[in-house]
């Protein structure tokens, strides 16, 4: 775990880091490939919380925010412990991305959104 805490430290650093992450990711913890994410989002100004269930190439709407999915990865040894989702996030009606790339269940932190009124981070994967 720590190895993988570090290759996420260092890929997150590093920009653009979408294909060397997904491989660091691979290198270090045997994934698997799920069907579909489960995600959770808060709105921060009324307090409501939401799941949100995604399978890839999906897009769900988290008020005027534009949340697609591009991969769910789990860890074979074990499936409930993590979770490794690419998402793609947009205001809607824009072309460029609020936020492309990774989030880790475990750390929501460590790769997260930033806005000022939604979260969004991953809860786990679905088959």
């Amino acid at each position: 775990m720590i190895r993988i805490m570090a290759a996420l430290a260092l890929a997150v650093t590093a920009v653009p880091a979408t294909a060397q992450f997904r491989d660091t990711i691979v290198a270090q913890d045997r994934t698997d490939r799920a069907a579909g994410v489960v995600l959770r989002s808060l709105d921060k100004t009324t307090g409501q919380v939401r799941d949100i269930s995604l399978t890839q190439g999906d897009t769900e709407e988290v008020g005027r925010l534009q949340v697609t999915l591009g991969e769910c990865r789990y860890p074979v040894e074990n499936p409930s412990g993590n979770a490794y989702a690419y998402l793609v996030i947009r205001d809607a009606g824009v072309a460029e991305p609020r936020f492309a790339g990774w989030m880790v269940a475990s750390s929501p932190a460590l790769n997260a959104l930033e806005d000022r009124r939604y979260d969004v981070w991953v809860m786990r994967c679905t088959s």
